[in-house]
């Protein structure tokens, strides 16, 4: 297993490693696309993980105390929103980088 996870790491470096001496004319290859939509997408899925589990919690509160269910509502949907805040301040900055 220790193996396979070198050779994977190595196979990492080579695909990600740039050639040096190959042209000396040519451009240097624009990867800021690239890392802006991985970045966005490990946003979105962490946020909607962080959103599932705060409903989850909110669920099972609710299950065992009905009666707290006034400010149970304010703090999850207040929660709820400063994750989503996540997302979009990622998606506001991916937008200002990216050209």
């Amino acid at each position: 297993m220790r193996k396979l996870q070198y050779v994977l790491m190595m196979l990492a470096v080579l695909f990600c490693a740039m050639p040096a001496f190959a042209d000396g004319g040519s451009t240097a290859i624009n990867l800021v696309p690239i890392g802006a939509g991985i970045g966005m997408a490990l946003a979105a899925g962490l946020c909607g993980l962080g959103q599932g589990k705060a409903t989850a919690s909110a669920c099972e509160a609710l299950a065992r105390n009905p009666g707290a269910r006034g400010g149970l509502m304010i703090f999850l949907v207040l929660g709820l929103a400063l994750i989503e805040s996540l997302t979009l301040f990622t998606l506001v900055i991916i937008l200002v980088k990216v050209k």
